[in-house]
Protein backbone atom coordinates (compact mmCIF):
# COMPACT_ATOMS: atom_id res chain seq x y z
CA UNK A 1 0.00 0.00 0.00
CA UNK A 2 1.54 3.38 -0.96
CA UNK A 3 2.60 5.73 1.79
CA UNK A 4 0.58 9.21 0.67
CA UNK A 5 1.41 12.72 1.28
CA UNK A 6 -0.48 15.47 1.18
CA UNK A 7 0.71 19.11 0.45
CA UNK A 8 -2.06 22.02 1.53
CA UNK A 9 -4.94 22.03 4.29
CA UNK A 10 -7.53 24.08 2.45
CA UNK A 11 -11.19 22.00 2.30
CA UNK A 12 -10.20 19.75 -0.56
CA UNK A 13 -6.36 18.89 0.43
CA UNK A 14 -7.45 17.51 4.25
CA UNK A 15 -10.48 16.33 2.46
CA UNK A 16 -7.63 14.09 0.51
CA UNK A 17 -5.30 13.42 3.47
CA UNK A 18 -8.54 12.26 5.48
CA UNK A 19 -9.93 10.44 3.26
CA UNK A 20 -6.54 8.12 2.43
CA UNK A 21 -6.15 7.58 6.56
CA UNK A 22 -10.12 6.87 6.80
CA UNK A 23 -9.17 3.70 3.87
CA UNK A 24 -5.67 2.83 5.62
CA UNK A 25 -7.88 2.55 8.78
CA UNK A 26 -10.77 0.45 7.33
CA UNK A 27 -8.12 -1.86 5.21
CA UNK A 28 -5.98 -2.52 8.74
CA UNK A 29 -9.16 -3.52 10.24
CA UNK A 30 -9.95 -5.82 7.41
CA UNK A 31 -6.84 -7.38 7.53
CA UNK A 32 -7.16 -8.13 11.43
CA UNK A 33 -10.66 -9.59 11.12
CA UNK A 34 -9.03 -11.87 8.26
CA UNK A 35 -5.59 -12.63 9.91
CA UNK A 36 -5.92 -14.23 13.80
CA UNK A 37 -2.23 -12.60 14.10
CA UNK A 38 -3.62 -9.19 14.59
CA UNK A 39 -3.88 -7.73 10.50
CA UNK A 40 -1.14 -5.52 9.58
CA UNK A 41 0.07 -2.30 11.16
CA UNK A 42 -2.60 1.40 9.90
CA UNK A 43 -0.19 3.21 7.42
CA UNK A 44 0.84 6.76 8.24
CA UNK A 45 -0.76 9.52 5.97
CA UNK A 46 1.23 12.76 6.09
CA UNK A 47 -0.73 16.69 5.53
CA UNK A 48 1.95 19.69 5.04
CA UNK A 49 0.41 23.25 6.54
CA UNK A 50 3.23 25.62 6.22
CA UNK A 51 2.23 27.47 9.14
CA UNK A 52 3.85 25.98 12.02
CA UNK A 53 1.18 27.55 14.73
CA UNK A 54 -1.57 26.33 12.33
CA UNK A 55 -0.20 22.32 12.13
CA UNK A 56 0.50 22.51 15.57
CA UNK A 57 -3.13 23.46 16.04
CA UNK A 58 -4.65 20.64 13.48
CA UNK A 59 -2.25 18.25 14.98
CA UNK A 60 -3.55 18.46 18.74
CA UNK A 61 -7.22 19.68 17.89
CA UNK A 62 -7.47 16.84 15.80
CA UNK A 63 -9.81 18.78 13.50
CA UNK A 64 -8.84 21.63 10.54
CA UNK A 65 -11.40 24.20 11.67
CA UNK A 66 -11.26 26.54 9.72
CA UNK A 67 -11.43 24.89 6.63
CA UNK A 68 -12.78 21.65 7.19
CA UNK A 69 -14.87 22.01 10.26
CA UNK A 70 -16.29 19.33 12.03
CA UNK A 71 -15.22 16.49 10.87
CA UNK A 72 -12.22 15.03 12.88
CA UNK A 73 -8.86 13.81 11.74
CA UNK A 74 -7.93 10.26 11.76
CA UNK A 75 -5.19 9.33 14.15
CA UNK A 76 -2.92 8.05 11.72
CA UNK A 77 -3.31 11.29 9.41
CA UNK A 78 0.11 13.37 10.95
CA UNK A 79 0.11 17.35 10.70
CA UNK A 80 3.39 18.99 10.16
CA UNK A 81 4.98 21.96 9.14
CA UNK A 82 7.98 20.51 8.35
CA UNK A 83 7.92 19.85 3.87
CA UNK A 84 10.44 17.04 4.43
CA UNK A 85 9.32 15.85 6.86
CA UNK A 86 5.66 15.58 4.89
CA UNK A 87 7.24 14.63 1.39
CA UNK A 88 10.51 11.95 2.42
CA UNK A 89 9.70 8.59 1.55
CA UNK A 90 6.60 8.98 0.07
CA UNK A 91 5.27 7.16 -2.98
CA UNK A 92 2.58 9.52 -3.70
CA UNK A 93 2.26 13.06 -3.04
CA UNK A 94 -0.65 15.10 -3.78
CA UNK A 95 -0.03 19.11 -4.21
CA UNK A 96 -3.45 21.11 -3.55
CA UNK A 97 -2.45 24.31 -3.68
CA UNK A 98 -4.04 27.41 -5.21
CA UNK A 99 -2.66 27.90 -8.79
CA UNK A 100 -0.74 30.87 -8.60
CA UNK A 101 1.14 29.64 -5.64
CA UNK A 102 1.64 25.82 -7.24
CA UNK A 103 4.87 26.60 -8.61
CA UNK A 104 6.73 27.66 -5.61
CA UNK A 105 5.41 25.08 -3.54
CA UNK A 106 6.40 22.75 -6.48
CA UNK A 107 10.05 23.68 -6.09
CA UNK A 108 9.90 23.82 -2.69
CA UNK A 109 9.34 19.85 -2.07
CA UNK A 110 11.23 18.78 -5.17
CA UNK A 111 14.70 18.18 -3.12
CA UNK A 112 12.10 16.26 -1.30
CA UNK A 113 11.19 13.45 -3.01
CA UNK A 114 11.45 10.18 -3.17
CA UNK A 115 13.12 8.35 -6.27
CA UNK A 116 10.16 6.61 -8.26
CA UNK A 117 7.28 8.80 -6.24
CA UNK A 118 4.09 10.03 -8.30
CA UNK A 119 3.32 13.93 -7.62
CA UNK A 120 -0.39 14.51 -8.37
CA UNK A 121 -1.86 17.97 -8.78
CA UNK A 122 -5.05 18.51 -7.00
CA UNK A 123 -5.46 22.04 -8.22
CA UNK A 124 -7.27 23.14 -11.05
CA UNK A 125 -6.61 26.43 -12.29
CA UNK A 126 -3.46 27.85 -15.54
CA UNK A 127 -1.40 30.17 -13.98
CA UNK A 128 -1.07 33.08 -15.47
CA UNK A 129 1.40 34.57 -17.63
CA UNK A 130 2.20 31.03 -18.81
CA UNK A 131 -1.40 30.07 -19.19
CA UNK A 132 0.59 26.53 -18.37
CA UNK A 133 -1.39 23.71 -16.65
CA UNK A 134 -0.24 22.68 -13.24
CA UNK A 135 0.92 19.26 -14.05
CA UNK A 136 3.09 21.41 -17.28
CA UNK A 137 4.14 23.81 -14.42
CA UNK A 138 5.84 21.01 -12.36
CA UNK A 139 7.32 19.34 -15.03
CA UNK A 140 9.52 22.83 -15.02
CA UNK A 141 9.92 22.57 -11.51
CA UNK A 142 10.61 18.83 -10.26
CA UNK A 143 13.89 16.67 -11.58
CA UNK A 144 13.38 15.08 -14.82
CA UNK A 145 11.62 11.65 -15.06
CA UNK A 146 9.08 12.66 -12.51
CA UNK A 147 6.00 10.76 -12.81
CA UNK A 148 3.46 13.73 -12.89
CA UNK A 149 -0.20 13.15 -12.58
CA UNK A 150 -3.19 15.15 -12.50
CA UNK A 151 -6.73 14.36 -10.35
CA UNK A 152 -9.94 15.86 -11.24
CA UNK A 153 -13.62 15.31 -11.16
CA UNK A 154 -17.17 16.54 -9.79
CA UNK A 155 -15.32 16.43 -6.06
CA UNK A 156 -17.45 18.27 -3.71
CA UNK A 157 -15.36 18.50 -0.40
CA UNK A 158 -17.85 18.68 2.27
CA UNK A 159 -19.69 16.04 0.48
CA UNK A 160 -16.66 13.40 0.01
CA UNK A 161 -16.02 14.26 3.54
CA UNK A 162 -19.49 12.99 5.08
CA UNK A 163 -18.50 9.95 3.03
CA UNK A 164 -21.04 10.70 0.34
CA UNK A 165 -20.11 8.54 -3.29
CA UNK A 166 -18.18 10.42 -5.11
CA UNK A 167 -15.77 9.70 -8.76
CA UNK A 168 -12.47 11.42 -10.30
CA UNK A 169 -10.04 10.52 -12.70
CA UNK A 170 -6.60 10.34 -12.66
CA UNK A 171 -4.48 11.35 -15.89
CA UNK A 172 -0.88 10.92 -16.53
CA UNK A 173 1.25 9.76 -19.43
CA UNK A 174 4.10 8.50 -16.91
CA UNK A 175 3.84 4.48 -17.62
CA UNK A 176 2.03 2.72 -14.61
CA UNK A 177 1.61 5.83 -12.49
CA UNK A 178 -2.08 6.55 -12.95
CA UNK A 179 -2.72 3.28 -11.71
CA UNK A 180 -0.51 3.66 -9.09
CA UNK A 181 -2.49 6.54 -7.93
CA UNK A 182 -5.51 4.79 -8.14
CA UNK A 183 -4.55 2.09 -5.89
CA UNK A 184 -3.63 4.91 -3.49
CA UNK A 185 -6.66 6.59 -3.64
CA UNK A 186 -9.61 4.32 -4.60
CA UNK A 187 -11.93 3.21 -1.80
CA UNK A 188 -15.44 2.08 -1.41
CA UNK A 189 -16.88 5.80 -1.44
CA UNK A 190 -14.60 7.31 -3.62
CA UNK A 191 -13.83 5.57 -7.02
CA UNK A 192 -10.84 6.77 -9.19
CA UNK A 193 -10.79 5.75 -12.72
CA UNK A 194 -7.37 6.39 -15.34
CA UNK A 195 -7.06 8.58 -18.23
CA UNK A 196 -3.88 9.44 -20.26
CA UNK A 197 -5.04 12.86 -21.54
CA UNK A 198 -3.63 14.58 -19.02
CA UNK A 199 -4.22 18.41 -20.92
CA UNK A 200 -8.55 17.18 -21.01
CA UNK A 201 -8.48 16.46 -17.63
CA UNK A 202 -6.58 19.49 -16.23
CA UNK A 203 -8.74 22.16 -18.98
CA UNK A 204 -11.87 20.30 -18.06
CA UNK A 205 -11.28 21.00 -14.05
CA UNK A 206 -10.10 24.46 -14.68
CA UNK A 207 -12.36 25.85 -17.62
CA UNK A 208 -15.35 24.56 -15.75
CA UNK A 209 -14.63 27.24 -13.13
CA UNK A 210 -15.38 29.99 -15.55
CA UNK A 211 -18.27 28.52 -16.94
CA UNK A 212 -19.73 28.31 -12.93
CA UNK A 213 -19.07 31.98 -12.48
CA UNK A 214 -21.63 32.51 -15.46
CA UNK A 215 -23.68 30.34 -14.48
CA UNK A 216 -24.16 31.94 -10.89
CA UNK A 217 -24.68 34.86 -12.66
CA UNK A 218 -27.58 33.47 -14.75
CA UNK A 219 -29.25 32.29 -10.87
CA UNK A 220 -28.50 35.88 -9.47
CA UNK A 221 -31.07 37.31 -12.28
CA UNK A 222 -33.36 34.37 -12.03
CA UNK A 223 -33.03 33.57 -16.10
CA UNK A 224 -34.88 30.22 -15.22
CA UNK A 225 -33.33 26.51 -16.03
CA UNK A 226 -33.83 26.85 -20.02
CA UNK A 227 -31.25 29.54 -20.04
CA UNK A 228 -28.88 27.53 -17.29
CA UNK A 229 -28.99 24.41 -19.22
CA UNK A 230 -27.76 26.39 -22.25
CA UNK A 231 -25.37 28.63 -21.09
CA UNK A 232 -24.01 25.40 -19.89
CA UNK A 233 -24.11 23.23 -22.88
CA UNK A 234 -22.46 26.33 -24.80
CA UNK A 235 -19.75 26.37 -22.51
CA UNK A 236 -18.96 22.71 -22.68
CA UNK A 237 -18.64 23.37 -26.62
CA UNK A 238 -16.74 26.26 -26.48
CA UNK A 239 -14.61 24.36 -23.23
CA UNK A 240 -13.50 21.73 -25.66
CA UNK A 241 -12.93 23.61 -28.55
CA UNK A 242 -9.73 24.95 -26.61
CA UNK A 243 -8.85 21.80 -25.36
CA UNK A 244 -9.04 20.35 -28.63
CA UNK A 245 -6.77 22.93 -30.32
CA UNK A 246 -4.53 22.56 -26.80
CA UNK A 247 -4.14 19.13 -27.76
CA UNK A 248 -7.06 17.52 -26.02
CA UNK A 249 -9.51 14.22 -26.32
CA UNK A 250 -12.45 16.21 -27.22
CA UNK A 251 -14.18 12.95 -25.32
CA UNK A 252 -12.41 13.56 -22.25
CA UNK A 253 -14.61 16.58 -22.27
CA UNK A 254 -17.50 14.17 -22.02
CA UNK A 255 -16.43 12.43 -19.08
CA UNK A 256 -15.65 13.39 -14.85
CA UNK A 257 -13.37 15.87 -15.48
CA UNK A 258 -15.62 18.00 -18.09
CA UNK A 259 -19.03 17.04 -17.92
CA UNK A 260 -19.23 15.70 -14.74
CA UNK A 261 -17.30 18.50 -12.43
CA UNK A 262 -19.15 21.14 -14.54
CA UNK A 263 -22.71 19.34 -13.53
CA UNK A 264 -21.45 19.60 -10.07
CA UNK A 265 -19.21 22.77 -10.18
CA UNK A 266 -22.49 24.70 -11.51
CA UNK A 267 -25.27 23.28 -9.86
CA UNK A 268 -24.27 23.35 -6.22
CA UNK A 269 -24.60 25.55 -3.23
CA UNK A 270 -20.89 24.47 -1.97
CA UNK A 271 -19.35 26.15 -5.37
CA UNK A 272 -17.25 29.26 -4.86
CA UNK A 273 -17.68 30.17 -8.49
CA UNK A 274 -21.08 29.97 -8.82
CA UNK A 275 -21.32 31.96 -5.41
CA UNK A 276 -18.92 34.54 -6.35
CA UNK A 277 -21.67 34.77 -9.84
CA UNK A 278 -24.28 34.90 -7.49
CA UNK A 279 -22.79 37.97 -6.02
CA UNK A 280 -22.15 39.40 -9.27
CA UNK A 281 -25.52 39.47 -10.44
CA UNK A 282 -26.50 41.65 -7.68
CA UNK A 283 -24.22 44.44 -9.02
CA UNK A 284 -21.19 44.02 -6.36
CA UNK A 285 -17.87 44.96 -7.82
CA UNK A 286 -15.28 42.12 -8.13
CA UNK A 287 -12.76 43.52 -5.53
CA UNK A 288 -15.78 44.03 -3.03
CA UNK A 289 -16.93 40.54 -2.90
CA UNK A 290 -13.14 38.76 -3.16
CA UNK A 291 -12.65 41.49 -0.55
CA UNK A 292 -14.97 38.98 2.03
CA UNK A 293 -13.82 35.53 1.14
CA UNK A 294 -11.14 33.34 2.88
CA UNK A 295 -11.30 30.73 0.24
CA UNK A 296 -9.86 31.21 -3.39
CA UNK A 297 -12.62 31.45 -6.64
CA UNK A 298 -10.40 30.06 -9.09
CA UNK A 299 -12.09 30.78 -11.91
CA UNK A 300 -11.70 34.76 -11.72
CA UNK A 301 -7.76 34.13 -12.53
CA UNK A 302 -8.05 31.63 -14.82
CA UNK A 303 -10.22 33.69 -17.04
CA UNK A 304 -7.90 35.50 -17.76
CA UNK A 305 -5.40 32.70 -17.94
CA UNK A 306 -7.89 30.99 -20.63
CA UNK A 307 -7.77 33.88 -22.78
CA UNK A 308 -3.80 34.25 -23.32
CA UNK A 309 -4.11 30.39 -23.60
CA UNK A 310 -6.87 30.96 -26.50
CA UNK A 311 -4.82 33.83 -28.24
CA UNK A 312 -2.25 31.16 -28.44
CA UNK A 313 -4.00 28.65 -30.23
CA UNK A 314 -6.47 30.83 -32.43
CA UNK A 315 -9.52 29.56 -30.28
CA UNK A 316 -12.23 32.56 -29.77
CA UNK A 317 -14.01 32.26 -26.92
CA UNK A 318 -17.09 34.25 -26.09
CA UNK A 319 -18.60 33.59 -23.14
CA UNK A 320 -15.22 33.85 -21.29
CA UNK A 321 -14.69 36.90 -23.01
CA UNK A 322 -17.86 38.36 -21.56
CA UNK A 323 -17.29 36.94 -18.20
CA UNK A 324 -13.64 38.90 -18.19
CA UNK A 325 -15.26 41.70 -19.10
CA UNK A 326 -18.10 41.87 -16.02
CA UNK A 327 -15.06 40.79 -13.57
CA UNK A 328 -12.27 43.01 -15.06
CA UNK A 329 -13.79 45.68 -17.31
CA UNK A 330 -16.98 46.58 -15.02
CA UNK A 331 -19.63 45.46 -17.49
CA UNK A 332 -22.95 44.86 -16.35
CA UNK A 333 -24.10 41.46 -16.37
CA UNK A 334 -27.31 42.02 -18.18
CA UNK A 335 -25.29 43.51 -21.08
CA UNK A 336 -22.79 40.56 -20.79
CA UNK A 337 -26.16 38.37 -21.77
CA UNK A 338 -27.43 40.16 -24.25
CA UNK A 339 -24.27 40.72 -26.16
CA UNK A 340 -24.04 36.88 -26.63
CA UNK A 341 -27.65 36.21 -27.16
CA UNK A 342 -27.18 38.78 -30.28
CA UNK A 343 -23.54 36.86 -31.55
CA UNK A 344 -24.70 35.65 -35.22
CA UNK A 345 -25.76 31.85 -35.02
CA UNK A 346 -23.59 29.16 -36.12
CA UNK A 347 -23.37 25.70 -36.35
CA UNK A 348 -23.82 23.72 -33.36
CA UNK A 349 -20.89 21.67 -33.45
CA UNK A 350 -18.37 24.50 -34.74
CA UNK A 351 -14.81 23.92 -34.03
CA UNK A 352 -15.19 20.32 -32.12
CA UNK A 353 -17.45 18.44 -34.96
Amino acid sequence: MANVAVIGTGAWGTTLARLVALERVRAARFSASADAGGGAPVAEVTLYEHQPERAMRMQWERENTEYLPGFPLPANLRVTSDLEDAVRGRDVVLLVAPSQQFRENARALAPFLAPGAVLVSGSKGLELGTHLCMTQVAARELPVGTAIAALSGPNLAPEIARGMPAAAVVASQAPGAAERVRAALNTPRFRVYTSADVIGVELGGALKNIIAIGVGVSDGLSYGDNAKAAFMTRALAEISRLALAAGANPLTLAGLAGLGDLMATCGSPLSRNRTLGLELATGRPLDEVLAERRTVAEGVTTTRAALELAADVGVELPITAEIARVLFEGRAVREAVTSLMLRDPKHELEGIG
